[in-house]
């Protein structure tokens, strides 16, 4: 007789079983169906402007037009380095060419690509008084590839050229360059 009252005692065991898991199952339900938890999006590495100076060596050619006796205008492709410094990059290098036109009188404008060691590009365009008065040039970002993939930014300096040649060969420099950068995978360089 003992098995049969267990059976009895078994029977209110399997309905608050049976209970629980029911409510388990409506929990359950009630997390499914409701609306996913927003989760604010990590912040942008990128989003912060970060500052940088460097100073930018190059050798090309250069030709050069007269327009009347005190205007010249002067079409140059200059090839060389760029090595940046500062807090957030210090010592990084990249390879820095140049296509500018110049006009003594109204300016110059022309486009400069900046490519790391991975074969990554920076592109900008560059715009600059160039005058015989001046020659302050600005860079604008106006975007890249790989990590400079949506970079944007500006920067300026002053050029010096320090050998000018009768045959159009040039070798110059920039004095004080300084920018800032945002976007992309990196600023001025490493990830």
């Amino acid at each position: 007789m003992q098995g049969k009252s267990d059976n009895n005692h078994s029977g209110p065991l399997i309905r608050i079983r049976t209970a629980y898991g029911l409510i388990a199952a409506l929990a359950v339900a009630a997390v499914a169906c409701s609306p996913a938890p927003q989760v604010s999006p990590p912040a942008d590495i990128g989003a912060e402007w970060r500052e940088f100076e460097g100073t930018w060596t190059a050798a090309g050619d250069r030709q050069v037009i007269a327009l009347g006796s005190e205007r010249k205008a002067s079409v140059a492709v200059l090839r060389g380095s760029l090595l940046l410094s500062g807090s957030e990059r210090p010592a990084f290098g990249v390879r820095a060419e140049a296509v500018v036109f110049n006009d003594s009188a109204t300016g110059m404008i022309g486009r400069a690509v900046w490519t790391d060691d991975r074969g990554d590009q920076a592109w900008s365009e560059l715009r600059g008084e160039g005058t015989a008065t001046g020659n302050r040039i600005s860079g604008t970002f106006i975007g890249g590839t790989g990590r400079f993939a949506g970079i944007a930014g500006d920067y300026a300096f002053t050029w010096r050229f320090v050998l000018e040649t009768e045959d159009g060969t040039v070798q110059g420099q920039s004095v004080g360059l300084k920018g800032r950068v945002r976007g992309g995978q990196t600023v001025g360089g490493r990830q």
